[in-house]
């Protein structure tokens, strides 16, 4: 009997299902199972919960949240780019200049995002 010749992704996407399944199962069955009024607890980052969870919030926190997001997002375009920009396997030579004007642009956009929300005074907690 021949083993058929799987595409690697499907071998890696088996092995990892395999250890998801294989994990839980192990802790389901080796894990605590005593259960105490502290364990039920919803978890607020090491401080126990006082009040309602549903109460509003200030309209800063999303601010902050967002552009969080934005410059995270940043950092998702910039690593591959520093890192690809002049190794050998990377941009071609040819198309160096063009990127680099590409992500100078991308900066600056993103430095006039910036200097937007600190003039409308995202930065400033009262």
């Amino acid at each position: 009997m021949e083993i058929p010749n799987l595409p690697p992704l499907f071998v890696f996407a088996a092995i990892l299902v395999g250890f998801v399944v294989t994990n839980i199962a192990i802790a389901h069955l080796l894990g605590p199972k005593k259960k105490t009024a502290v364990k039920d607890m919803p978890y607020e980052s090491g401080m126990d919960p006082v009040g309602d969870a549903r109460q509003p919030f200030d309209v800063r926190f999303y601010l902050v949240a967002i552009l969080f997001l934005v410059f995270d997002v940043e950092l998702l375009f910039l690593y591959p780019w520093a890192v690809a920009a002049y190794s050998d396997l990377g941009i071609p030579v040819e198309l160096r200049d063009t990127v680099f004007g590409v992500m100078v642009v991308f900066m600056a956009t993103l430095g006039l995002a910036w200097v937007y929300a600190l003039r409308k005074g995202v930065f400033r907690w009262r």
